[in-house]
């Protein structure tokens, strides 16, 4: 087996403006087998966007997934998603259950 085919586990990290367009987006990712799963959850957000400090009511998505998906998932990401700029940062997953890692595998493309 080549390193190309060891599965790379991650957790991507989007906000998005709504929970409506967070739900869109999580269905999209998970329907197409891209991600495993996506939680969803209400955040409030301060960051600087043009020169001005903002303070927004977002909804954070946790993206579990193999991250040998990262490039069409953030496409499908960019298709979706209402923001100029979205946030689209993976994480590496170091350390897991067997079980669950061996189940996001099941559940994404590879």
């Amino acid at each position: 087996m080549d390193n190309n085919s060891i599965p790379s586990y991650g957790v991507v990290l989007v906000t998005a403006s709504s929970e409506n367009e967070g739900e869109a987006i999580a269905k999209a990712l998970v329907e197409s087998r891209m991600a495993a799963c996506v939680n969803l959850k209400p955040v409030r957000s301060i960051y600087t966007w043009e020169g001005k400090v903002n303070l927004a009511q977002e909804w954070q998505l946790i993206i579990k997934t193999d991250l040998a998906q990262l490039e069409a998932l953030a496409a499908k990401i960019r298709e979706l998603h209402s923001y100029e700029v979205p946030e689209i940062i993976a994480l590496p997953i170091v350390a897991g259950s067997e079980s669950y890692l061996q189940w996001i595998s099941d559940n994404v493309s590879s």
